[in-house]
């Protein structure tokens, strides 16, 4: 009986060794499996995989998760890659974490373990590329710049700017969303739905205006326009924030007795937005004749829409101009953008004499 007892203890004893080894040969496996590669290559330039940086011995790249996509597939890209050393270990952790891996760009900092990696792409916390709209671009100039910044296509921003049900829900009273797209610096994922970029700069616009002003939230939509179109001009034509309430003013004036706005902001818009010239270096006595509806030298009151997406200080000067009896105003140091006011047309014509005369000294 002692015997057989020997014999079962020394039985359990070499399984429990057995397990044991296996164990630890199981575990030394999936350690070096999760470890990063010895060497991996000098570029991934290729199946959504897209080098940023490299260095002696380290990376950072760029990672696409493609919709739909499944972990198998993802880990089969990694391993084909040489960013991970097997799909086997890659196979394991997708069976013991719940959470789907989550579609989108994700920056990569090489070498990494693989459960670093799977944990990454599990947890959504995509890359995000940065970009900064100025005061004052236009709806084809911002989409050039998200298009630049890799965010989305430029003809589908504009689409997306436009499309109906965008303007309607935010009661706008034109036929897209120029002047509502706040400049402001944004952090939008790579390859970003263009509609979303939209909604996000509107829905900032209305924010930041309500901050600079509550009662902007309780104007029509028609009240607010014509403030945004005076604003979106402003914007244009100020270079000293100071004298942007003046110049707020000064429209505002011209406005009240039905005198012709003759913003110079307007015409480039046409010329560069509506009719697709260059930017003039100057104006013609033929480009202020241009008959169109924007061209406020030739049509009094604010043009349709619109001609650029304002910023505060131009949305501030607006909703809080100068009072002041100037009618006109001229620029006088093209260094510094400062302009001169006038009450009559005769100061504002010897205004320019004395600035041509300076100038030629």
């Amino acid at each position: 009986m002692r015997r057989i007892f020997k014999k079962i203890i020394g039985f359990a004893a070499f399984l429990l060794g057995l397990i044991l080894c296996t164990g630890l040969a199981v575990a030394a496996l999936f350690i070096h499996g999760n470890s990063p590669p010895a060497f991996f290559p000098n570029s991934w330039e290729r199946d959504g995989i897209m080098l940023e940086q490299l260095g002696m011995d380290a990376a950072v790249i760029r990672f696409e998760v493609r919709r739909g996509e499944s972990a198998q597939s993802v880990g089969q890209r990694l391993a084909d890659a040489g960013i991970i050393r097997n799909r086997y270990v890659w196979s394991i952790l997708c069976r013991i974490e719940k959470e789907f891996i989550k579609n989108g760009s994700y920056r990569i900092e090489l070498p990494s373990s693989q459960i670093a990696i799977h944990q990454l792409l599990v947890s959504g916390r995509q890359m995000l590329l940065r970009v900064t709209i100025p005061e004052g671009l236009t709806l084809k100039k911002t989409a050039r710049l998200l298009e630049e910044a890799g965010i989305c296509p430029a003809d589908d921003f504009l689409a997306a700017a436009a499309a109906p049900e965008t303007v309607a829900h935010y009661r706008i009273p034109g036929t897209t969303m120029e002047g509502y797209l706040y400049p402001e610096t944004y952090f939008f994922p790579p390859v970003y739905p263009a509609a979303k970029v939209v909604q996000t700069m509107a829905d900032t616009f209305f924010s930041r205006i309500g901050d600079i002003s509550g009662s902007t939230l309780t104007m029509s939509p028609e009240a607010l326009n014509r403030l945004v179109i005076l604003a979106s001009i402003v914007e244009r034509e100020y270079r000293l924030p100071e004298e942007a309430p003046v110049m707020a003013g000064v429209f505002s004036n011209r406005l009240r007795i039905g005198m012709a706005l003759q913003s110079c902001a307007t015409v480039e818009y046409v010329i560069t937005e509506i009719q697709g010239r260059p930017h003039p270096e100057f104006l013609t006595t033929r480009d202020i004749e241009i008959r169109d509806p924007y061209n406020t030298y030739v049509r009094p009151g604010l043009p349709p829409g619109p001609i650029s997406n304002p910023g505060a200080v131009a949305l501030s000067a607006v909703l809080s101009p100068t009072a002041s009896n100037y009618l006109y105003f001229r620029l006088i140091d093209p260094a510094s953008g400062k302009h001169y006011f006038s009450r009559t047309l005769d100061d504002h014509i010897q205004a320019g004499r004395l600035y041509l005369k300076g100038s030629t000294r």
